[in-house]
């Protein structure tokens, strides 16, 4: 029976149902091996040598693999269809090799499928191959510049730039894109300029809107009308002047449907239209995967195999009607750069399943297969047909014009299934145009009418515009920069260019795609790492570079420029393809990165911390010293007028602007540019000096662990000043002295219990508010009860909190107790024990003892069987390194109990032999 292996039990599970007893399915845990982070795990003077190691928790997956090919003398590589897939396989068939589990005789073979299925995998059963070096290639390639960047370039960063991380091949060129990003919007500076619309009605009474776009006969440009006064007389031109309609266009216009999705585009279509991250887009991906709902995620390619074309067409007529199926299969060409990975586009397996049909239990599941699933049968539907409307209105004189736009939808098309997101928000006008003729005479609304409708379409809200029974100056009311002509409904609005918006996890993978930095399989987890690394945070759904982040990128930029670079990034990964191709030689490839690239390394080894701060602080002067208004020097400290301002770097990564004459001057800064609102609220390194209490000062700390709050000075005399945390609901920069002394005050005692007279304290810990009845607050015994909120830590009395304290102990009462199942499913068919569904924190299970077995969101709990149950139970038994359940032995029948004979007499007693060894 040959030997199957993939990487996860999930997919070993579905892969088994089809293959069936034939076959020993196994699962890697996905990579065996990798490189230990030590120095000598890519030897560059010994051609490039790769030194593995078997991963702890690998190891009992291998013996498991081992020990089924001591059975079955031929195994089959079954690992995913991309490069890394490869290179498990590859890794699976060294180390086997190593440890003579494959021998001279066992047949060794590699089978790829795209999806799940049982058509699927029992056709690349027919046709085996072996493992493609030129792809295994690839993956060493990447995976040694990795180590080497990574292990060689991170300690620069830790000991040149404090609080830095790491850094990495793709990582940090990923995280160049954001601050330079971060830059641009802090460069940018808005400029003003207006825009006149007019609310008007047709002879039938039906209203429309038109935007001015001709004054004096001149074409009106974007920033024509620069400010107020120009509005005010643009509008009076308006308002002023009897309007007829001078032109009606209408034009077809068809819109196609987008191209199904490969990997990076489901992650931005997932993040548009859902919220959901690159790492969470590609784990629900995973799982849907492995259930053989759809197929393999990490594509750079967006063609369709020809039977799933078919298989759409019959699903959009069945659904839909002939009308929305095309003549012909639609054909999509990959456009993506270096297509390395370009195996069939993301789609479902059965396209005539939708989520519904599917049953999927989990939420994030069910929306992206419900979103794979229309963006798969819209992409071969009909296109959309519309109308799109032009009408130009304008003076008798000749001196405005304005102008509407609309659009009806005459066939929806591919729109009755999907739309793809967008990113940022278009000033596209996609109104329907009530019906208009050349001719006609055009009437103004009221004022009054155009207060609340065109105030929304103008982007402010209802309160920035005037009632029309206000009277103002030359017949307009003014307010929030919107003009409002007196009697009718001519408004200009003031607007301002806006900055580039921040990254989404969205709009960073396309960025990344178009620049060819990294490929599908990377795009998640190098999000993922910027983020752990504390480089970049999120607010919303925007990546915002951290100070460490900023210092980085500066660094990085300054002493290793090139390998920050786009264009090196993206030639390197050119050269990676060639690898897999079998075009280059990987070694070579290697071999030029590291002879240029250990040479940057040896020149920073000289480097002292205070002249590379000095350079950043060079390099950053126009984001943290921007030019003063009145040309003086931007670095001259406003505190001391004499020492200079450089940026100081604190141990926990984070920065700060401080002055040179430090100790004498203390004055500080934020990070960024001088912004005295933030200046005055914001908590130096020094503590914030919040005033006195009994003669000692109190300050406010950013601490390691988060804000405190500090009584006293920290000397050598008083190493241990009061302390205490600031709760999470308290903003530190907005402490009060009031509250500082209260937080100061605490542990607070309450008094002694009535019961006992042991003492009843009120605190707030590591989990929020708390009572504790113990004789003091270090008593690791005692009991603690929460409480709702941090004011009642100060005002808690003790009846309440007897209260909570008995109601605690209470509580305690029901631990222990076993939990009532769910559902009974029976007793064990072979061990014995009752096998029951039970109710988790993380979702239902089924226990057998004490094993518990997760059931998969593919299985409806109420319908689970004792067999499934027990198929789960085994799975999480040899997971666990556990003996699956067996039969137990049966007890040896009872022997008749022996007739009692008469006592006989007692023989003297003997001294007790030595025990044996054995004993």
């Amino acid at each position: 029976m040959p030997v199957v292996v993939v990487e996860s039990p999930a997919k070993a599970k579905t892969i088994n149902k089809y293959l069936g007893d034939n076959f020993t399915v196994l699962a890697s845990y996905g990579h065996v091996r990798d490189l230990p982070p030590k120095n000598g795990s890519v030897d560059t003077e010994n051609d490039f040598e790769m030194l593995w190691e078997i991963d702890s928790g690998s190891k009992k997956h291998m013996k498991a693999i081992t020990d089924a090919l001591k059975n079955d003398n031929e195994l089959i590589l079954a690992t995913d269809p991309d490069r890394e897939g490869e290179a498990i396989s590859w890794h699976l068939q060294e180390a086997l090799t190593q440890r003579k589990a494959i021998k001279k005789d066992t047949p060794v073979s590699r089978v790829v499928f795209n999806a799940i299925t049982k058509t699927a995998v029992t056709e690349a059963m027919k046709n085996p191959r072996q493992v493609d070096m030129p792809l295994v290639e690839a993956y060493l390639a990447r995976r040694a510049l990795d180590y080497l960047v990574g292990f060689n370039l991170s300690p620069v960063l830790w000991r040149k730039l404090p609080g830095a991380k790491s850094a990495g091949r793709v990582q940090s060129v990923t995280l160049r894109l954001i601050v330079e990003r971060e830059m641009e919007i802090e460069a940018f500076r808005p400029r003003e300029y207006w825009s006149v619309k007019a609310l008007l009605s047709t002879p039938s009474g039906q209203e429309f809107e038109a935007r001015l776009t001709e004054l004096a006969g001149k074409k009106l440009d974007k920033f024509d009308l620069a400010d107020i006064t120009q509005t005010e007389m643009a509008v009076q031109a308006v308002s002023s002047r009897d309007l007829k309609v001078a032109s009606v266009e209408a034009k077809p216009a068809t819109r196609n449907p987008s191209a199904p999705f490969m990997t990076s585009t489901l992650q931005q279509e997932a993040s548009r239209k859902f919220g959901m991250g690159a790492r969470q887009t590609m784990s629900t991906a995973q799982r849907l995967y492995e259930a053989g709902h759809i197929t393999y995620m990490r594509t750079d390619g967006i063609d369709m195999a020809p039977e799933a074309v078919q298989m759409a067409r019959d699903a959009i007529s069945d659904r839909y009607g002939s009308k929305y199926v095309p003549s012909s299969p639609r054909v999509y060409k990959n456009k993506a750069k270096n297509a390395q990975e370009a195996h069939e586009c993301i789609r479902p397996t059965e396209m005539s399943k939708d989520a519904e049909a599917l049953k999927l239990m989990d939420g994030d599941q069910r929306k992206l297969y419900d979103l794979i699933w229309k963006r798969t049968l819209a992409c071969q539907m009909e296109s959309a047909r519309l109308e799109r409307t032009t009408v130009d209105i304008s003076s008798a004189d000749k001196q405005v014009t304005l102008r509407a736009t609309g659009q009806v939808v005459l066939f929806d098309g591919f729109l009755k299934v999907y739309e793809e997101g967008r990113d940022d928000v278009t000033d596209e006008d996609e109104r329907r145009l009530p019906q208009i003729t050349q001719g006609d005479t055009l009437k103004k609304a009221a004022a009054a009418r155009y207060s609340d409708d065109f105030g929304k379409a103008a982007g402010l809200e209802t309160d920035e515009l005037v009632d029309a029974g206000d009277k103002g100056q030359a017949g307009m009311q003014r307010k929030s920069g919107a003009l409002l002509a007196e009697k009718d409904a001519v408004l200009g609005a003031q607007h301002f260019t806006q900055p580039p918006p921040r990254y989404t996890e969205a709009t960073l993978v396309k960025r990344m795609e178009e620049l060819g930095i990294g490929r599908p399989s990377t795009y998640a987890s190098i999000v993922t790492t910027i983020q752990d690394r504390g480089y970049v945070c999120r607010e919303g759904q925007r990546l915002i570079p951290e100070d460490k982040g900023r210092l980085v990128t500066a660094f990085l930029e300054n002493y290793f420029r090139r390998y920050v670079g786009y264009d090196f990034t993206a030639d390197l990964e050119d050269q990676l393809d060639k690898v897999s191709a079998g075009d280059a030689d990987y070694k070579k490839v290697l071999d030029r990165f590291w002879r240029d690239f250990s040479a940057a390394i040896a020149e920073t080894s000289e480097l002292r911390i205070t002249e590379v701060l000095e350079k950043i602080n060079d390099v950053l002067a126009p984001h943290i010293f921007p030019a003063t208004e009145d040309g003086s020097d931007p670095r001259l400290c406003p505190n001391c007028g004499a020492g200079r301002l450089s940026m100081r770097t604190a141990r926990s990564g984070g920065a700060f602007i401080g002055c040179s004459n430090y100790p004498e001057c203390r004055y500080t800064r934020p990070f960024g540019p001088p912004n005295p609102e933030a200046e005055a609220s914001a908590i130096p390194p020094e503590g914030k000096l919040l005033g006195e209490d009994m003669g000692e000062e109190i300050r406010v700390f950013k601490g390691r662990f988060g804000p405190y709050v500090q009584r006293g000075e920290l000397t050598e005399e008083n190493k241990k000043p009061p302390r205490q945390s600031i709760p999470k609901d308290w903003p530190p920069e907005e402490l009060e002295l009031e509250r500082a002394v209260m937080l100061l005050s605490l542990p607070r005692e309450i008094g002694p219990h009535p019961e006992d007279g042991i003492m009843v304290w009120a605190n707030i810990g590591r989990y929020g508010p708390y009572i504790k009845h113990a004789p003091s607050t270090s008593d690791r015994g005692g009991t603690n009860a929460n409480l709702e909120g941090i004011d009642e830590v100060f005002t808690v009395g003790m009846n309440r909190a007897v209260q909570l304290l008995a109601e605690k102990v209470a509580s305690r009462g029901a631990r222990g107790q076993a939990a009532a199942p769910l559902r009974e499913l029976g007793e064990h068919p072979e061990a014995g024990g009752p096998v029951n569904v039970m109710k988790g924190k993380y979702g239902p299970y089924v226990k057998w003892e004490k094993i518990n077995a997760t059931i998969p969101d593919t299985v409806d709990p109420e319908e689970i069987t004792l067999a499934q149950a027990i198929h789960l139970i085994d799975e999480r038994a040899e997971k666990a390194g556990k003996k699956k359940p067996s039969a137990k032995k049966k007890a040896p029948a009872k022997k008749p109990a022996a007739k009692k004979k008469a006592p006989a007499k007692k023989p003297a007693a003997k001294k007790p032999a030595a025990k044996t060894a054995k004993e």
